[in-house]
C-alpha cells in the first residue's frame, strides 16, 4: 500500500481531532433491533449520548455496552428527548469530562448512514457553515424509504420556509450537525415533532451560515413513529406547518 499524501494526512487528522470534540445525540425508543447497527458505523467520536426515550426493549442495554452515556426521558418527544440529550451534553462539559464544540443529531433507526459524519462536519471545518444539514431530498435515497406523504411534507415545509425567510432548504433531514455555541444561542424548544423546523427556522432568522450535504437514506429497521401511522404522520404534518406560521408571525411582528 502506498503512502497517503501529506494533504490527505492532514485532513484525515484534522477531521479526527474534529470527531473527538463531537458530541452525538440519538434520541430512541424500542430501537434494540438498530441502535447496534447505528453505533458499529458511527465513527469514533467525544461522546454519544443516547437517550431513552421510554423503551420496555434492550435498547438501553445495548447503548451501554457500547460505551454510550445513557439518559433516561420517560416522556414521549422527539424534542424532549434532544432537549435531555443536550442537558446531559452540558453537565458533561460542566464537569471538565469533554470538550466539545460540535453537536450532532442522529436518528437510532439506522435509516441514517452514520459514517457520513465526516461530511457532515466538512463544511464547518472549511469555515463555510456553522450548522449542516443531512439532505435525504438530494442524496441518494434507497426506493421506499421515505414515505410519499414525508417526501411532500419535507417540500411543502421547505417551500413554506423559503417564502418566510428566503431559505434555501430540500430537507428536515434529523442527521445534522452544528456548532455548540450556535446551537446555544437558537435557544431551543420544541418538544416534538416540530424540533427539526424550529433548528432550521431559527439558524436562518440567527444568519447562522448553514448548508446541506446530501447523505443516503434507506428503509428503517422497524416502524416509523411518525410516518408509519396515519395518526402520526396527520400529527407531525400539523405541528411543522403550526411551527412554522408561528415563527413567521413573530418574525413579522419584530421585524
Amino acid at each position: 500500500m502506498g503512502l497517503l499524501p501529506s494533504s490527505s494526512i492532514a485532513v484525515e487528522n484534522r477531521l479526527a481531532g474534529a470527531l473527538n470534540q463531537t458530541a452525538v445525540i440519538i434520541p430512541v425508543r424500542n430501537e434494540e433491533d438498530s441502535l447496534g447497527y447505528v453505533l458499529r458505523d458511527l465513527p469514533r467520536v467525544g461522546v454519544t449520548i443516547v437517550i431513552d426515550n421510554g423503551s420496555h426493549d434492550a435498547t438501553a442495554q445495548i447503548a451501554r455496552e457500547r460505551g454510550c452515556v445513557v439518559v433516561w426521558e420517560p416522556i414521549a418527544g422527539y424534542g424532549r428527548a434532544c432537549l435531555t440529550g443536550i442537558r446531559a451534553l452540558d453537565t458533561l462539559c460542566a464537569d471538565g469530562e469533554q470538550n466539545i464544540r460540535y453537536v450532532a443529531f442522529l436518528d437510532g433507526d439506522y435509516s441514517d448512514h452514520p459514517e457520513q459524519l465526516r461530511l457532515l462536519l466538512s463544511p464547518i471545518l472549511d469555515d463555510k457553515a456553522d450548522f449542516v444539514i443531512g439532505s435525504r431530498m438530494i442524496g441518494d435515497r434507497e426506493p421506499g424509504a421515505m414515505p410519499p406523504q414525508a417526501v411532500w411534507g419535507n417540500r411543502l415545509a421547505c417551500l413554506l420556509m423559503g417564502w418566510f425567510w428566503k431559505t434555501s432548504y430540500t430537507d428536515l433531514g434529523p442527521f445534522r450537525v452544528i456548532r455548540r455555541d450556535d446551537l446555544e444561542r437558537l435557544k431551543m424548544e420544541d418538544l416534538n415533532f416540530g424540533w427539526t423546523v424550529e433548528m432550521q427556522i431559527k439558524a436562518a432568522i440567527a444568519k447562522l451560515r448553514t448548508t446541506e450535504v446530501p447523505v443516503a437514506y434507506r428503509r428503517r429497521i422497524g416502524v416509523s413513529k411518525i410516518s408509519g401511522t396515519v395518526l402520526g404522520t396527520i400529527r407531525a404534518g400539523y405541528k411543522i406547518i403550526f411551527t412554522i406560521v408561528k415563527y413567521a408571525w413573530k418574525t413579522k411582528r419584530t421585524s
